[in-house]
């Protein structure tokens, strides 16, 4: 089984193309650290999502510096060009998870993202009595003479 999983920061902002049967294709590159002090080194790993995750809303949050979780298959690509032979690692991505990064960039989109996520869903679930939102508790002051 090939498995690889990691954690690392986007060196660009992922890029969608489309194939000539027109599926999508999500192209980013991601910062792998390794070591530390003087001995830390970085290693580059291109990443590639095919399908309706490569179509979907995720590349938009796929932005230079975000820090992401990632899984897939791992294979060394080599080729040999005008300068002499090159390789690097590719991964084809099987999952991806945004765990933090660049706020700056994030922002727009992110609150978007939560003002959704914030709305009741319109249908409960098959078998589910709807549910009324919750109200908060009212804040009581701290009395330190009322035990717990």
């Amino acid at each position: 089984m090939n498995n690889f999983i990691f954690t690392g920061n986007l060196g660009q902002n992922a890029e969608v193309k489309y194939t000539q049967s027109g599926g999508a294709v999500c192209n980013f590159s991601v910062a792998v650290k390794s070591g530390y002090g003087e001995r830390e080194k970085t290693n580059w790993v291109r990443c590639s999502m095919f399908g309706k995750k490569a179509e979907g809303q995720l590349p938009q949050y796929l932005l230079k510096g975000t820090q992401v979780a990632v899984s897939g298959e791992l294979s060394l690509e080599e080729w040999e060009g005008q300068n002499g032979k090159g390789a690097a690692l590719a991964l084809n991505v099987r999952d991806i998870d945004l765990i933090g990064g660049k706020q700056d960039a994030q922002q727009a989109p992110q609150q978007g993202y939560q003002q959704a996520q914030q709305q009741p869903p319109a249908q409960p679930a098959y078998g589910q009595a709807p549910q009324q939102p919750k109200q908060a508790a009212p804040q009581q002051a701290y009395d330190p003479n009322v035990p717990f």
